[in-house]
């Protein structure tokens, strides 16, 4: 960065949470004009350091500056004046507004005291366009996809003209051709003078659009660097402090479990299941010990296809067969006495319940399949959540926690381990690993393949073709909410052989 001053100084940040450590003597800098990755597993300080640019948290110690002057800032609202922007990882839209509205909620155009909707809207119009974006922005936020809420958020964000845009994991809820959207409006941003801090547990965008990266660890700072100074493999030994061996462990124990489950019996038999406007009717059965990864692009129905398996979606066509006995999966509770678990994509409004404690909602599943009139004495609670707590490593230990202070990760822990307390035959578990670091996606496949190989059976969605092929023993492939192809996970199999079915509709 040469003879530029950062516009972005934060030095020796600390911030103390009761029994936590949170952020111990931070650096972090950032210039006009670069894209900054901050990298780290959950739990390594990242979101803190963030809360604690944008005002959210009070900052315990160290200090803040913005263009070379000392800032405190006391609220995200301050934090927008003072020029910086933050679009976070879970959208936080108004989504029966329209989508005009929640870009310029709370800033909209005005004259003698009346909102004047044209110009608002033409105003929204131009700054979608910016994205590539040709809606129409007088409908509700709701009628739209998560990823076109993600890029209004953008939209937003870009509107204020920040002098620090923050970017939290804003291509969890992309397709390809909508990251490149995004990526495109960045490098414009980059280029007018934008510092952007880009967080991502996608490595090959970091190295994509990234000029520089800081690392962290444990809410510590363990080094920055320019991105082509250090490698893929480098950067994730520093974010997890080991090297990568258990990922090489975890390979040869999903091919052992891949050849032990082709000898099982069926758990789950779907024949021409469907909803009408939700997923094309489709075969799929799932065996004991059996991982079965769904693959395809955003909106190609794998979680439609997913929910009809547990209940949360009631079916209109097909059959449903769980250890060779025809059932009506007609709710949720039906599917929990047939032994079926659903860890849903979407931990925020349908996973974990932020005001209760991590004990409260790993027992949750449990208490509601006994019913509430037999509550689980707290001895028996305590008991159960001590030991998924420690196999799951859930950090920080502490079960009287409140849910919603915990990284993503340790949430996505959270869920798992209210699922896994009710010892399902078939876990359902949609995009486990979203946005969430490489360590804690590591313990988490391993995990799924420790769970197969006591057998129970997995069904497996996930956006990362690496992961689906790493996992699973076969793969369901998915096109425009129709089940297309199901490939055996063998040698011959690879993300280019998956992407080409998604791509034509069948195998090549």
């Amino acid at each position: 960065m040469g003879e530029q001053s950062p516009v972005l100084e934060m030095t020796g940040i600390r911030k103390v949470f009761p029994g936590v450590v949170a952020l111990d003597g931070v650096d972090f800098r950032m210039f006009p004009g670069e894209v900054h990755a901050l990298m780290g597993e959950n739990g390594a300080g990242k979101s803190t350091l963030i809360k604690t640019l944008t005002g959210v948290y009070e900052i315990d110690g160290g200090e803040i500056k913005l263009g070379g002057v000392p800032v405190r800032i006391s609220g995200p609202l301050q934090a927008q004046q003072a020029g910086v922007s933050t679009v976070y990882q879970e959208v936080n839209l108004c989504t029966n507004l329209s989508v005009a509205e929640n870009i310029f909620i709370g800033r909209e155009p005005r004259r003698f005291g009346k909102i004047q909707w044209g110009r608002m809207r033409r105003r929204a119009a131009e700054l979608l366009a910016r994205l590539d974006l040709d809606l129409d922005v007088s409908a509700p936020l709701s009628s739209y996809s998560l990823a076109i809420q993600q890029m209004v958020a953008i939209a937003r964000a870009i509107d204020v003209e920040a002098r620090v845009l923050i970017l939290d994991e804003p291509t969890s809820s992309l397709d390809a051709s909508e990251v490149e959207q995004l990526f495109r409006v960045m490098r414009q941003l980059k280029e007018s003078g934008v510092a952007i801090l880009f967080v991502s547990h996608f490595l090959d965008q970091i190295y994509e659009v990234s000029d520089r990266l800081t690392v962290l660890r444990n809410g510590q700072l363990i080094s920055e660097h320019r991105v082509e100074e250090l490698s893929q493999v480098q950067l994730v030994e520093k974010m997890i402090g080991k090297e990568l061996a258990a990922l090489e462990d975890l390979e040869d124990k999903a091919q052992r479990n891949r050849e032990r489950a082709a000898e099982a019996k069926p758990i789950l038999e779907a024949r021409g299941l469907g909803r009408t406007g939700a997923i094309a009717p489709y075969d799929l059965t799932i065996h004991e010990g059996e991982v079965v990864g769904l693959a395809g692009l955003l909106g190609s129905g794998r979680t439609e296809l997913a929910r009809l398996l547990f209940g949360a979606d009631k079916a209109d066509h097909g059959e449903l067969a769980v250890a060779g006995k025809p059932v009506n999966l007609r709710n949720p509770q039906v599917a929990m006495r047939q032994g079926i678990a659903f860890s849903s994509e979407n931990r925020r409004t349908e996973g974990i319940i932020g005001d209760l404690t991590v004990r409260e909602n790993i027992i949750l599943a449990l208490q509601a399949a006994r019913g509430w009139t037999r509550p689980i004495p707290r001895k028996k609670q305590d008991e159960i959540v001590d030991k998924y707590i420690k196999a799951l490593q859930i950090r920080p230990a502490d079960p009287e926690r409140p849910v919603r202070n915990l990284s993503g990760g340790n949430q996505q822990k959270v869920l798992l381990a209210r699922w896994l307390i009710t010892e399902p035959r078939l876990l359902i578990i949609d995009e486990p690993t979203r946005g969430i670091d490489v360590g804690a996606k590591a313990e988490i496949q391993k995990l799924v393949a420790e769970l197969s190989d006591g057998g129970m059976a997995v069904l497996f969605v996930s956006a990362e073709l690496e992961e689906v092929l790493r996992l699973s023993h076969k793969i369901a492939v998915l096109r425009d909410r129709r089940l297309v192809e199901e490939l055996e996970n063998t040698a011959g199999v690879d993300a280019d052989r998956i992407m080409q079915t998604i791509a034509s509709g069948a195998t090549s």
